[in-house]
């Protein structure tokens, strides 16, 4: 089955491991893990003819790497050979899933598809989990390897990554969660991997910063001393000037659990807020020191903006500081005068001095990448930006943008990429000439990931660019050691860490037989993997109002504590407790979550009581409270028992309320695809009727405001296409 390639001695050696119990693979980049995973899977391909192959990766492009790895040295059809996306409609997903031999998915529509029983993973011989050291906490891997290990008739695992981590803990984790029997590991200066390592150079190239830099990193400096300072006073904060954010995090969750028990002293009150300017304050000073005037500047912006609208007292505290409003005024006059970071005339020079190498700079934030790219621009060097998707207020590339860009990347039509993190992860760029890091990162698996975009086939080269007496050179030490240890801990590895000996038991039967509820289509996360793994069939729909759906009559609204706080704020909580009065007979909204609802943000308690009583009152809605994602899954366990129970003809998604014939009006559009309520309400006062919206050709329905080319073309493939019962 294999083609094209012959395995080396250490690929025989971790494939003789892998068929044999499931096995991490760590192993440095660019040394060929893919292609032990195809050796593998053509092992069981041997031994389970019948079965089924899945590869999971954690974003598009890596998933189009594995399959053309797969398409040049695997002998199979290409037809039997797919990709699931996100971007694949859930009907195809399951169409694809069903007539292919081996699969490529990316994790969260695969495993969208597992609850709603589109796929079953039964006869799947071999499960590869890509970027294996994402396999902790709430991420899709972990679900996704406990469903596999009990479904499948023959199951055997496989998690691969060139970086597990600096924690032997969070390598256990690891282990765990994927349920390791073995692991395979090989570090640069193992004998049967020295041979195929190439050397890469690593240089430093240190700036400082220039004396005007200096006046506002004073200026923020002092703003922190001071917020500081005072929290000493009120015993909460004892920690000294120069705590980086982990640290902050860890304080801010500690003060937060004191509020969740109740603790509404005053002196904690006002700790949390200083912390929170802290935090700000700190944010600014890195941006300062490591990225430059620009990204600050855009910054303190955002900062003034929402200023003026908030009532949050650690915001307008923050910008009432006079050594902040210092800082501010500073930083905008060095933005006028076209002032920046010493790091980008440094990476201009470098990257001159190379035009013609393929180059990849990375950068930790987007507003950095933009700014490094106009400055090349400046001296005319074509480059791009690569970066995730759209984020809310910032601009994005989708999945099919970042592929055919990294495509016209390896083609040569241009040779400097500036990434941000999407670009460290597994990348098969061949013969990049050079990597920069624009700063350190406090990261031993960053790290690794980003340099090991380079000497994959040739010698290579990594510069990184650090700047003198700031967090930059306490961040380049931070991956420094944290490198260290990780190589000590791989060196004992299978003695340090207990792996599972054998596959976990059954998950416990909750005897949810012939249970269903149909879970909005946006929801994603831990309620449904806990619905599923209680036996109870969810299916994904567009739902008019509502998170879950448990009856005809019954639709339930979860909202986290502290979005439950900010859809008060915001104003959309009213809005959507109008949907829900109006589509559904006995609404329910379970606010989930361990922490004190009047304690979550600077809103005034009487606000938030007189919301709950109109939610109860005015509304007639329950108000739940569940402590986590498992007590709602269990709470929604019994309301749909109690429900379904009763000899009814099954859940309908439209309402079981008489409505007025502008509401089923609405309804009845809003139903159409991609047409939200707001959608469907200007399309009616548009066309005036339904009638005339059905019958409106595509070009007619895309001269109304917010539909588009798909949203037209979506709408008539409903109204015209036949019904197949």
């Amino acid at each position: 089955m294999i083609k094209g390639f012959t395995p080396r001695l250490y690929q025989e050696t971790i494939l003789a491991t892998a068929v044999k119990r499931n096995t991490l693979i760590v192993l440095p980049t660019g040394l060929g893990k893919t292609n032990i995973f195809l050796m593998i899977a053509a092992s069981r391909l041997k031994q389970f003819p019948d079965s089924r192959i899945l590869l999971i990766g954690p974003t598009k492009p890596l998933i189009d790497q594995y399959f053309q790895v797969f398409l040049k040295h695997f002998e199979v059809d290409e037809g039997s050979m797919c990709i699931l996306t996100g971007l694949v409609a859930p009907e195809k997903r399951q169409h694809l899933w069903n007539s292919s031999k081996i699969v490529f998915s990316t994790p969260q529509g695969l495993e969208n598809d597992i609850i709603s029983n589109k796929i079953n993973l039964k006869d799947v011989s071999l499960i590869g989990f890509d970027e294996a050291h994402r396999a902790t906490g709430d991420y899709s891997y972990v679900w996704i390897a406990k469903k596999y290990s009990n479904a499948a008739s023959f199951p055997r695992i496989v998690g691969m990554t060139a970086s597990p981590g600096s924690d032997a803990e969070k390598i256990a984790e690891v282990c765990s969660n994927l349920l390791i029997e073995d692991i395979e590991v090989r570090t640069e200066s193992d004998d049967d991997v020295k041979p195929y390592i190439q050397e890469i150079q690593t240089e430093y190239i240190k700036v400082d910063l220039p004396p005007q830099f200096l006046d506002v990193q004073k200026s923020l400096q002092l703003c922190i001393k001071s917020k500081l300072d005072e929290g000493r006073k009120f015993g909460y904060i004892r920690a000294p000037f120069g705590l980086n954010k982990s640290e902050l995090l860890k304080i801010q969750a500690a003060l937060h659990m004191r509020m969740g028990q109740g603790n509404r002293d005053f002196t904690l009150l006002k700790s949390v807020s200083l912390l929170a300017e802290i935090m700000k304050a700190s944010h600014a000073l890195e941006l300062l020191e490591t990225q430059g005037i620009a990204p600050l500047r855009k910054y303190m912006q955002k900062l003034q903006e929402e200023g003026r609208t908030s009532k949050v007292k650690a915001l307008r505290n923050l910008l009432a500081d006079a050594n902040f409003k210092d800082a501010i005024i500073r930083a905008d006059k060095l933005y006028g005068e076209g002032v920046e970071h010493p790091k980008l005339d440094a990476l201009k020079k470098l990257v001159a001095e190379n035009a013609g190498s393929k180059i990849i700079v990375f950068s930790q934030y987007r507003d950095s990448a933009v700014k490094i790219k106009e400055e090349f621009g400046s001296i005319g060097i074509t480059a791009e930006v690569f970066v995730g998707q759209a984020k809310k207020g910032e601009t994005g590339l989708s999945q099919k943008e970042q592929k055919a860009m990294l495509d016209r990347f390896r083609e040569g039509r241009f040779n400097v990429l500036v990434a941000t993190s999407i670009g460290e992860e597994g990348l098969d760029i061949m013969k990049v000439d050079l990597v920069v890091f624009y700063e350190p990162i406090p990261s031993a698996i960053r790290s690794i990931q980003r340099r090991g975009r380079t000497g994959r086939q040739e010698k290579g080269r990594v510069v990184v660019l650090v700047t003198r007496n700031t967090r930059d050179e306490a961040f380049r030490w931070v991956a420094h050691h944290k490198e260290k240890r990780m190589h000590r801990i791989l060196k004992n590895l299978k003695s340090k860490i207990k792996l599972n000996a054998a596959m976990p038991k059954s998950l416990e039967d909750y005897s949810a037989d012939n249970l269903r509820i149909f879970a909005d289509h946006r929801e994603k996360g831990p309620i449904m993997r806990e619905l599923s793994d209680m036996g109870i069939a969810v299916e994904l729909k567009a739902l008019p109002s509502g998170d879950y759906l448990c009856s005809s009559r019954v639709a339930v609204e979860v909202k986290a504590v502290e979005d439950f706080v900010n859809s008060i704020v915001d104003g959309r909580l009213l809005n959507q407790l109008r949907d829900l009065k109006r589509n559904f007979e006995r609404p329910i909204v379970i606010i989930e979550g361990k922490q004190d609802i009047y304690s979550v943000r600077g809103v005034h308690p009487n606000a938030i009581r007189g919301m709950l009583a109109t939610i109860a009152v005015d509304y007639g809605i329950p108000l739940l409270r569940t402590q986590d994602y498992a007590e709602t899954a269990q709470l929604l366990l019994a309301v749909a028992r109690r429900e379904q129970e009763k000899k009814d003809d099954g859940i309908r998604l439209h309402s079981a309320k008489p409505l007025t014939l502008k509401e089923q009006q609405e309804y009845i559009i809003s139903a159409l695809p991609g047409i939200e309520s707001t959608i469907a309400k200007s399309l009616l006062k548009q066309f005036k009727s339904v009638h005339s919206i059905i019958t409106a050709s595509a070009d007619e329905l895309k001269s109304a405001d917010m539909v588009g080319d798909k949203k037209a073309a979506d709408i008539r493939r409903v109204v015209d296409g036949s019904y197949e019962g």
